[in-house]
C-alpha cells in the first residue's frame, strides 16, 4: 500500500468516518481533494459486521460477514440501529452492546488509515443520521474514544454528504434536499446556501428504514411463492436465503428480471421477479419515506417547487425502482454524480480538513438544526385548579437553527416552595414521560406564596451537540447552570480503558493474513452451497491453497490467492 508519511515528519492527521449501518468508510483530505481510504482488503466499504471465531479472534467486516454464511450464531450487523440503547448482542458466549461492537468497526478503520497514510491516526469526524438524538450522538463519540480516536466532531450526514457535493461553491443561493437511504437508516434534509453559509433547514427520518428492508421485501416474496414458512429457516439457512435476496436486489441495476434460486435442503426453488412486481411490493416502503419528506418540508415552511436540487446518498439509493419514485416525487432528476456510498465519508474529510483551516478547502460555515424538541417538565392547572404534572414545556423546537438559546419563564405551584427542578428532556410528546430524559438541574428559591416566585430556564445549545442549561431566579438572581452530557453510557476515560482491557482477551485477526481467511471462508460457504462436481473441484482448489499457505512463502501464497480468487469469481459469477 502507498505510504502517505512525509520523510522525516510525523504528522497526526483529522480523518473523516461514515461509520455506517451496513457499510462504513474512512477518508482524509491532501492537497486539493478528498480520497477514500482503501481497506486491508483493497477496498473502500467495510461491511458493519463484528464476528468472533471458536478461537476467541475478532473477525470485522468483509471477513467476518464470509464468517457469518457458516456460523451465523456468532455474528452480528445492523447494530447501529440501537446505537445509544441497552440492547445486548451475543457472539458466542459474549456479549456486546452495539458502541462496543461499533468500537471495534472504528479501531479496524483507524488502522487502515495508518497503514495507508504511513502515520499515527489519533482524531476524527464522525457522521451520524441527522435524525439521531442526543443519547445516539454521544454513543457514537463513545465508540470512537473508545476505538482510541479523540472525536473532534459529531456531523449530520446530509450536512457531509452536502459538503462532498460542493453545495458550498454554488455561486448563487440554493436549496437542496439531501435524500439519504442507507442499509438501516432513512434521512431527509433540506439545506439552504446563502453566500458562504450552508444552512440545515429541516430534517426528519427513519432510524428503521433502509436498505435493509428492500431485501426483506424479496425475501418474504421467495417465501410466500415457495410455500415456505420463516420458522421453518434455521438462522444458517436464513443467512443464506438473506445472501441469495440481496444479490437478487442488486441484480436490478442490469436487468428488468432477476431471478431467485436457493437449494432448500437438496430442492432448488427458483422465484422470477420483474422490476414492476418489485416496485409493487415496496409500496409500503415508499409510503413510509413519503412522511419524512413531506414533515422535513413542512418543518422548513417550504413547498416541493422551491428545492432547486435533489442530491441522493446511502447505498439504498442506486436501486432503479427508488431512483424512479425520486424522480417521480420531486418532478426532477437527481443528483448522484458522486458515488452515494462515498459521499458521507468524503465530506466528513472534508470537515476535518476545514477544521484544519487548510489552504485549500473554502471557508464555509456550517449550521445545522436540533433534531428534536429540547425542553422541561412542567405541571398544568386543570379546570379545578389543580395541578396536573407530567407536561412537557418545549424551550428549543425542533429543526431550530443551532446554535441557539431560548429562554422560558416557570413558576412555583404551591406556598412556600423552596426549589424548582429542571428535568432536561428531548422529545416532541407532550407528555413528559414519552421524552427522553437527558439530566437535570435543581435551583433554592426563597419562600413566598405560590405564583409569587419565578425561574427562567435558557437553553443554549451548540453545533457539537452540548446543551447548557442555566436556571435563574428571578428575584434574588442567583443562577445555577450545568453542560448535559447525558448520564446513559457515559464513561470516563479510565472506564474506557478498563472495558478495553476486558476485551483483551480477544485476538485481532492480522492485517497480512485477512485476505487469506476472508478467501478461505469464502471457499467453505461457496462449497457447502454446491453440490456434486463443483463441490469436488472447490475442495480441490481450497486444499490446495492451504498447502501453499504452508509454505510461508509470500510471493508463492500472493501468487495462489489470485489464482484461487479468480477461480472463485469466475465459478459465482457464471
Amino acid at each position: 500500500m502507498e505510504s502517505r508519511k512525509r520523510k522525516g515528519i510525523v504528522i497526526f492527521m483529522i480523518v473523516g468516518i461514515d461509520l455506517g449501518t451496513t457499510n462504513s468508510l474512512v477518508a482524509y483530505f491532501d492537497k486539493d481533494k478528498a480520497t477514500i481510504i482503501p481497506n486491508r482488503l483493497g477496498e473502500h466499504l467495510t461491511p458493519s459486521v463484528v464476528a468472533i471465531d471458536e478461537k476467541d479472534t475478532i473477525l470485522v467486516g468483509k471477513t467476518a460477514k464470509e464468517y457469518g454464511m457458516l456460523h451465523p450464531d456468532r455474528v452480528v450487523q445492523v447494530f447501529k440501529r440501537t446505537m445509544g440503547t441497552d440492547k445486548r448482542y451475543k457472539i458466542g458466549d459474549r456479549e456486546f452492546v452495539s458502541e462496543e461492537l461499533s468500537a471495534l468497526i472504528l479501531k479496524s478503520l483507524k488502522e487502515d488509515a495508518q497503514e495507508y497514510l504511513g502515520q499515527p491516526v489519533t482524531e476524527a469526524v464522525i457522521s451520524v443520521p441527522a435524525y439521531f438524538n442526543e443519547k445516539r450522538r454521544k454513543a457514537t463519540k463513545h465508540a470512537g474514544e473508545l476505538a482510541g480516536l479523540k472525536v473532534e466532531r459529531i456531523i449530520s450526514e446530509p450536512t457531509a454528504a452536502a459538503v462532498a457535493y460542493g453545495l458550498y461553491e454554488k455561486e448563487k443561493n440554493t436549496r437542496f434536499l439531501v435524500f439519504d437511504l442507507g442499509g438501516g437508516t432513512f434521512d431527509v434534509s433540506i439545506l439552504e446556501l446563502f453566500q458562504n453559509i450552508l444552512e440545515v433547514r429541516a430534517v426528519a427520518g427513519d432510524n428503521y428504514l433502509g436498505g435493509e428492508d428492500f431485501t426483506e421485501v424479496l425475501i418474504r416474496y421467495f417465501l410466500k411463492k415457495t410455500d415456505i414458512s420463516l420458522e421453518e429457516l434455521t438462522p444458517l439457512e436464513l443467512k443464506k436465503l438473506s445472501f441469495v435476496a440481496e444479490n437478487a436486489k442488486k441484480g436490478f441495476s442490469d436487468a428488468e428480471t432477476v431471478t431467485m434460486e436457493y437449494t432448500f435442503r437438496g430442492e432448488l426453488k427458483t422465484v422470477d421477479v420483474s422490476t414492476n412486481t418489485y416496485e409493487k411490493l415496496c409500496s409500503d416502503l415508499f409510503d413510509k419515506i413519503r412522511t419524512p419528506v413531506q414533515r422535513s418540508l413542512s418543518d422548513a415552511h417550504i413547498k416541493l417547487s422551491d428545492i432547486d436540487q435533489v442530491v441522493l446518498v446511502g447505498g439504498g439509493t442506486k436501486l432503479p425502482i427508488v431512483r424512479t419514485f425520486i424522480t417521480k416525487l420531486f418532478k426532477q432528476f437527481p443528483n448522484a454524480h458522486i458515488n452515494p456510498d462515498e459521499a458521507v465519508a468524503l465530506g466528513a474529510a472534508i470537515q476535518a480538513a476545514m477544521k484544519e483551516r487548510k489552504e485549500a478547502v473554502k471557508e464555509v460555515i456550517l449550521t445545522d438544526v436540533c433534531s428534536f424538541t429540547l425542553g422541561t417538565e412542567v405541571s398544568v392547572e386543570k379546570e379545578n385548579g389543580m395541578y396536573e404534572s407530567g407536561h412537557f414545556l418545549p424551550i428549543i423546537e425542533r429543526n431550530t437553527i443551532i446554535p441557539v438559546s431560548h429562554t422560558e419563564r416557570v413558576y412555583t405551584i404551591y406556598d412556600n416552595q423552596t426549589r424548582i427542578c429542571i428535568n432536561v428532556l428531548q422529545g416532541e410528546s407532550r407528555f413528559a414521560r414519552n421524552n427522553l430524559l437527558l439530566g437535570e438541574l435543581e435551583i433554592e428559591l426563597p419562600k413566598n406564596k405560590a405564583g409569587m416566585e419565578a425561574v427562567d430556564v435558557t437553553y443554549t445549545y451548540d453545533v457539537n451537540s452540548l446543551l447548557e442549561v442555566e436556571a435563574k431566579v428571578v428575584s434574588t438572581g442567583e443562577k445555577k447552570k450545568t453542560i448535559i452530557k447525558g448520564k446513559e453510557n457515559e464513561l470516563t476515560y479510565e472506564e474506557m480503558e478498563e472495558r478495553m482491557k476486558e476485551l483483551s482477551y480477544l485476538k485481532v485477526s492480522p492485517r497480512e493474513q485477512e485476505e487469506n481467511k476472508w478467501l478461505l471462508l469464502r471457499g467453505d460457504r461457496m462449497y457447502e452451497e454446491s453440490t456434486g462436481e463443483e463441490r469436488i473441484m472447490i475442495g480441490m482448489w481450497l486444499r490446495d491453497f492451504e498447502k501453499k499457505l504452508d509454505t510461508g512463502d509470500r510471493n508463492i501464497i500472493i501468487d495462489a490467492r489470485k489464482e484461487l480468487k479468480s477461480k472463485l469469481e469466475e465459478l459465482e459469477n457464471w
